[in-house]
């Protein structure tokens, strides 16, 4: 199966790493990535749109046709924010975009990424993970032909790509202690970007990844 995808977030650490992936792998054969500002990347498989508002995409509706994965790798942190605001920028907007995709493209497998410790009972104390919790939910009763959530904990990244966060700078140093005696707690940029592919083309018999699945997928 060749895969024609639709990627967020490419202006961000994941989502640079899983562009990059899709970019080397022969299963995709397209990429479409939207973007509020230039994401720098060209090459013959990528199509970028740019576009500032993420809640009004009917200008834009038509391109998004024809695509059977998305990788939603879009997201804001929760530092400094309430939750109404933390709720508009990850549910609303997420969901903005999940159901006019689904719309369109009903044989598209979605993948979003969250984070380890996502509170799928939307009744917990961390705010962020209550509002992550409630987006999982409601993705996941999307018609889409399956839908995946991505719970990775400390990703590693990609040697090279210029969008790595500080705070993986940071941790740099400890990926080998974490991969040989904590080995289901960190996964790299690497191994998310082709779990993600993998997802469409092998298919995963859960729907909420922990980085031990994402580690088993990419190796499937």
């Amino acid at each position: 199966m060749k895969i024609r995808a639709i990627i967020t977030g490419a202006t961000g650490m994941v989502g640079e790493g899983v562009l990059h992936e899709c970019l080397q792998h022969p299963d995709v054969e397209h990429i479409l990535v939207i973007n509020r500002k230039p994401c720098g990347v060209l090459h013959p498989k990528l199509t970028e749109i740019i576009h500032k508002d993420f809640l009004d995409l009917s200008a834009i509706r038509s391109q998004f046709s024809n695509y059977n994965a998305c990788y939603f790798c879009l997201g804001v942190t929760s530092v400094g924010l309430k939750e109404d605001m933390y709720s508009r920028l990850s549910f609303d907007l997420t969901m903005h975009i999940a159901e006019m995709l689904a719309s369109l493209n009903p044989d598209m497998v979605f993948c979003y990424v969250s984070g380890m410790g996502t509170d799928s009972t939307e009744k917990g104390k961390r705010m962020w993970a209550r509002v992550k919790g409630k987006t999982e939910n409601h993705l996941l009763q999307l018609p889409f032909k399956k839908a995946y959530m991505f719970r990775p904990a400390y990703i590693h990244p990609t040697k090279g790509l210029k969008n790595t966060n500080k705070f993986s700078y940071t941790l740099i140093w400890v990926y080998p202690i974490l991969r040989r005696f904590f080995p289901n707690v960190a996964v790299s940029l690497k191994q998310l970007g082709v779990a993600m592919i993998h997802t469409v083309t092998e298919g995963y018999d859960k729907s909420i990844l922990e980085s031990k699945d994402i580690i088993k997928l990419a190796k499937s």
